[in-house]
């Protein structure tokens, strides 16, 4: 079931170049937690270092603060070049309103120089390799204290098995359309509120990777795929029938 958002919050997100997604919700704001995500990601892809070098240039960050001037609460959000591509995501998984007026961080190229962070993927394959993993991480469950660092290993450790046990989904979608992050939003919330077991959800934009189309045999959008467990499904056309796709995709 869906974790609902506090009221205030600061957001993280660290992407890997291959698409993967580790996130985490902190409602007090007053940590500063890219290192407990880059943690997360070694423990859960197995990797034998932290992938510090992600940092900054596979982040975004969101905050939701409350302005004492206009009473209202604000929505400060902002992505680097390298993962701007994947704000739908973003502002579905953090409840964002389509309206957000995401700011597009400077590029740094002492910190994002692509052709230094190339020479990590003989290091570090796994991240170059879709996994279809989104995985939410909170601070609280990420300390790296002595105290807890057995918890936050079995944490990760738990995460990793539950990703692997449960649904593995693919929504194919062309973000040229108008109807496209409206579909991204509903199938998101749908598989939050409706699944009861773990799952990870990889979205494939065919507007801008026409050729996945030929690869995975998509003549429709939106496509959403079961691909585990086995045997695949697929889900064609409209999805507002909320029972028949939650049917078909915990159906054996």
């Amino acid at each position: 079931m869906a974790n609902v958002l506090p009221r205030v919050f600061k957001g993280i997100a660290l992407f890997t170049p291959g698409g993967d997604l580790i996130y985490g919700v902190d409602p007090n704001k007053q940590t500063q937690w890219h290192i407990h995500l880059c943690h997360g990601l070694q423990q859960i892809m197995g990797l034998s270092d932290s992938p510090h070098f992600l940092v900054p240039g596979y982040t975004a960050t969101v905050e939701r603060r409350f302005d004492p001037q206009t009473q209202q609460l604000k929505t400060i959000a902002e992505v680097y070049p390298a993962v701007q591509r994947y704000i739908p995501l973003l502002q579905a998984l953090f409840e964002l309103e389509t309206t957000t007026n995401w700011h597009i961080a400077p590029w740094q190229e002492e910190y994002c120089n692509r052709a230094v962070i190339e020479t990590y993927q003989p290091h570090f394959p796994q991240l170059w390799l879709p996994q279809d993993l989104i995985i939410r991480l909170d601070p609280n469950l990420a300390q790296s204290t002595p105290k807890n660092h057995q918890l936050h290993n079995d944490v990760a450790k738990t995460i990793a098995l539950e990703a692997a046990e449960g649904y593995i989904l693919r929504l194919f979608i062309k973000s040229d359309r108008p109807s496209a992050e409206q579909t991204l939003n509903h199938v998101h919330r749908l598989l939050e509120e409706g699944l009861t077991s773990p799952y990870t959800l990889k979205v494939i934009d065919l507007a801008k990777h026409p050729e996945q189309a030929a690869i995975h045999q998509i003549s429709t959008t939106p496509t959403l795929v079961r691909v585990s467990p086995k045997p695949i499904r697929r889900i064609v056309g409209q999805l507002d029938d909320i029972q028949r796709v939650l049917n078909i995709i915990s159906g054996s």
